[in-house]
């Protein structure tokens, strides 16, 4: 995923260097290059712990319903659906708080071409999702998850 999201990144660079007035990356704006970040480089100033308390809720969400879309007694005919809604919900909630994460790997690609504050920034963009991700695999398992007719 680092490899894919590092090559769309530079693709995307490449693009947008073909423009004539492009002036390259300001790392010093909120959001710069669909950065993610906190504080100052929060799109709407959000602080270090509500990105981390976003971030670490909405992955376990969005795992959450991954985990029951594709569950083997779900119906996936409509996972796909399932899964976009929630990305989609995901985006429109958390865009103004960090700039939507909750993929490390997407983090880590516009951090790198960034540079500056968001790569200090992106340990965050790491443990919250993944740390999101372990607690939505557990309350799956333990809650959820249908043990029934196993």
């Amino acid at each position: 995923q680092c490899i894919g999201a590092l090559a769309a990144a530079a693709t995307l660079y490449f693009i947008l260097n073909g423009q004539d007035n492009f002036l390259g990356i300001d790392n010093t704006q909120a959001g710069a290059f669909a950065s993610n970040g906190y504080g100052a480089f929060s799109p709407s100033g959000y602080s270090m712990s509500a990105a981390f308390v976003a971030e670490f809720i909405l992955t376990m969400f969005f795992l959450l319903v991954i985990l029951g879309a594709t569950d083997k007694f779900a119906n996936g005919k409509f996972a796909g659906i399932a899964i976009g809604l929630a990305l989609t919900l995901i985006h429109l909630i958390s865009i103004p708080i960090t700039n939507t994460s909750v993929n490390p790997a997407r983090s880590t690609s516009q951090a790198i071409f960034t540079g500056g504050e968001p790569l200090m920034q992106l340990w965050l963009f790491w443990a919250a999702p993944i740390l999101g991700a372990i607690a939505a695999g557990i309350i799956y398992k333990k809650v959820l998850q249908n043990h029934e007719n196993e």
